[in-house]
């Protein structure tokens, strides 16, 4: 940066004109912004000075970071890429962050333009079928309204009776609701059952309303077929003006029944919540044959089969595809939707015909990701025994970032200040747009990780990881925010 004084002889010539106070006037905003934008410079050699100020304050003293930054383009034959290393190989409870190795192996494996495919069959002729077969394929994507369209097809087609209405869902006991996963979570939208015929994302809504004081809450859903697998046990109440909020819900092990306890204030709003399915293929076999039978499509027999049927005379009738891979991706990372993640995961495994995990370690491989530096028991980070590195979560972005896919990977993250689980942060700041990163969040954990473009400098790949923390979501997020603004003020430095 030229000075503006560095011409001796303009000063003095303004001095002489203007006076001392005029000039000093003058004078003073410029040298404050002077010193304004040095203090916005970082040199590399400072870097770690500035991360350790923020991750070594009082508040986090009993925390736990882990944190790596690399340039983005760093090549594997330079020896220390690394501009921040701390605990960078060990191991931390990933949260969501876990999503980023579980979509990178699935787009780099199946490709972008991958479709699942969901068939149905018949047996028969209109207007009378023998039998109707639809084969789950675990799409996470299907919804009411694709089978309502699907029934629409039928009646147009001419089919007024079916015999014989078959859902085929061949999911194993231990993908559907995951061993290690909370009893408490398994309750709601995150912690819904992963199968091969999945509906509204296996959800539905329940709503909260508070009545006249001391009285139940009222209760309403959007889905009276989803609701009526569950009894409520509303035990809670309607609390005087400002009554501070205790609402929970809860299950009795082993039962289909949920207590609501706890206060709403009478003057509060509704409160609602994203509550999962019980049985997700009864659920799919009781829509589905709702939504024929408002088409006046009689059924006289629906059940459930969990092994697929082979019959000459089947024949395929009709199709559902889902959007392709580069969106099921996006849906996965912008909102860190557990069920698509651990959908793609299975769904991995199934075109490696091998497990799950196994299906992933390979596509992991294939992108220079160390097998040594995870250990994942699921595809969404809702499992706490979970354990990444940030260096595997860094490798994983940096080797889908070299492929053909990696502009569309790119896209399916949050991006600051803008969409996903990140349009919230960042905002007005110098990393907004600036950014796309995964955000991962559980009691004690925060973690954020993904590429940061630095003008100043060069594009970044990093990776921050903070376990054990003691202080509210709102303390560890801010923590980690200052590290990415820290990172934004990257400058290449001549000494």
């Amino acid at each position: 940066m030229v000075s503006l004084f560095s011409n001796a002889v303009f000063f003095n010539s303004l001095i002489s004109k203007i006076g001392w106070c005029v000039a000093l006037t003058l004078i003073n905003p410029i040298i404050s912004s002077i010193a304004v934008n040095a203090e916005e410079v970082i040199c590399p050699a400072e870097l770690p000075q500035a991360i350790e100020a923020i991750i070594n304050s009082p508040e986090f003293e009993r925390s736990r970071w882990g944190i790596l930054v690399e340039p983005l383009n760093a090549s594997s034959l330079n020896a220390n890429p690394e501009l921040y290393a701390l605990n960078a190989r060990s191991y931390f409870v990933p949260a969501s962050n876990t999503k980023l190795l579980t979509t990178a192996a699935v787009l780099h494996k199946l490709g972008a333009d991958y479709r699942i495919r969901t068939p149905i069959y018949i047996t028969g002729n209109p207007p009378n079928l023998t039998r109707l077969y639809l084969a789950g394929q675990g799409d996470p994507s299907l919804t009411r309204e694709t089978l309502q369209q699907l029934a629409r097809q039928l009646r147009d087609r001419g089919v007024e009776t079916i015999s014989e209405l078959i859902v085929e869902d061949r999911s194993l006991p231990q993908t559907i609701r995951h061993p290690t996963w909370e009893n408490y979570d398994l309750n709601f939208y995150y912690g819904a059952a992963v199968n091969r015929l999945i509906l509204n994302e296996n959800t539905f809504n329940l709503t909260l309303y508070p009545q006249e004081l001391g009285q139940p809450l009222r209760l309403e859903w959007d889905d009276a077929i989803a609701a009526r697998q569950w009894q409520f046990n509303n035990q809670t109440k309607t609390g005087e003006f400002d009554t501070d909020y205790t609402v929970d819900i809860t299950r009795t092990l082993g039962t289909p029944i949920l207590n609501l306890t706890g206060q709403l204030a009478m003057n509060a709003n509704s409160d609602p919540w994203g509550m999962a399915v019980l049985n997700p293929s009864q659920y799919f076999l009781d829509t589905f044959h709702t939504l024929l039978e408002i088409e006046s499509i009689a059924i006289a027999s629906a059940k459930i089969r969990d092994r697929p049927q082979i019959q000459k005379t089947k024949r395929e009738v009709a199709n559902i595809e889902s959007p392709p891979i580069a969106d099921l991706i996006r849906d996965t990372n912008q909102p860190s939707n557990n069920l698509y993640a651990e959908a793609l995961l299975q769904l991995l495994g199934e075109n490696a015909l091998s497990s799950p995990l196994n299906a992933l370690e390979a596509a992991l491989n294939d992108l220079g990701v160390d097998p040594h530096s995870y250990q994942l028991t699921d595809g969404s980070g809702l499992s706490r025994h979970n354990f990444l590195s940030p260096e595997a979560i860094v490798q994983t972005l940096q080797g889908i970032a070299r492929s053909p896919q990696g502009e569309i990977y790119r896209a399916s993250l949050p991006v600051a200040g803008v969409s996903g689980t990140l349009r919230n942060r960042f905002q007005n700041t110098s990393v907004q747009e600036m950014m796309q990163a995964k955000t991962g969040t559980m009691t004690g954990v925060s973690t954020l990780s993904g590429y940061l473009e630095v003008p100043e400098y060069q594009p970044l790949v990093f990776s921050i990881m903070l376990n054990h923390a003691d202080r509210s979501v709102r303390e560890q997020r801010e923590a980690i925010d200052k590290i990415v603004l820290a990172l934004r003020k990257l400058q290449f430095c001549s000494y």
